[in-house]
């Protein structure tokens, strides 16, 4: 069984709500409100082990953590043929490739 704290799990303030908000992201439509940042961590973990529960139980397939995956580094981005010219320029320029260029933009935004 998956262990749910391996989970990417976060808590930020709702102004809407006034109130913390505890979100974990492979899981988008679960959140859990509480007064303090720790209730409602304390919150959505709680929620996410009973959900993965009645997940398992049913026979339903429960999201792996992100933590826990393979990933490859490759994905594919679709943009402008001017944007991709200038970047491609701008690689140039620093005499670098472009998917060094793209990568250190992603890594530092």
């Amino acid at each position: 069984m998956t262990n749910v704290q391996h989970y990417s799990y976060r808590v930020q303030w709702s102004q809407e709500d006034d109130m913390n908000v505890g979100l974990v992201s492979e899981f988008p439509s679960l959140s859990w409100l509480a007064s303090s940042p720790v209730e409602a961590l304390r919150g959505i973990e709680r929620l996410v082990a009973e959900v993965v529960e009645d997940m398992a139980a049913s026979g339903e397939v429960v999201p792996q953590p992100f933590s826990e995956r393979d990933f490859s580094g490759k994905f594919m981005v679709r943009t402008s043929p001017q944007v991709h010219r200038d970047l491609t320029r701008t690689a140039a320029e620093m005499g670098i490739s472009l998917n060094k260029l793209v990568g250190e933009r992603l890594a530092s935004a």
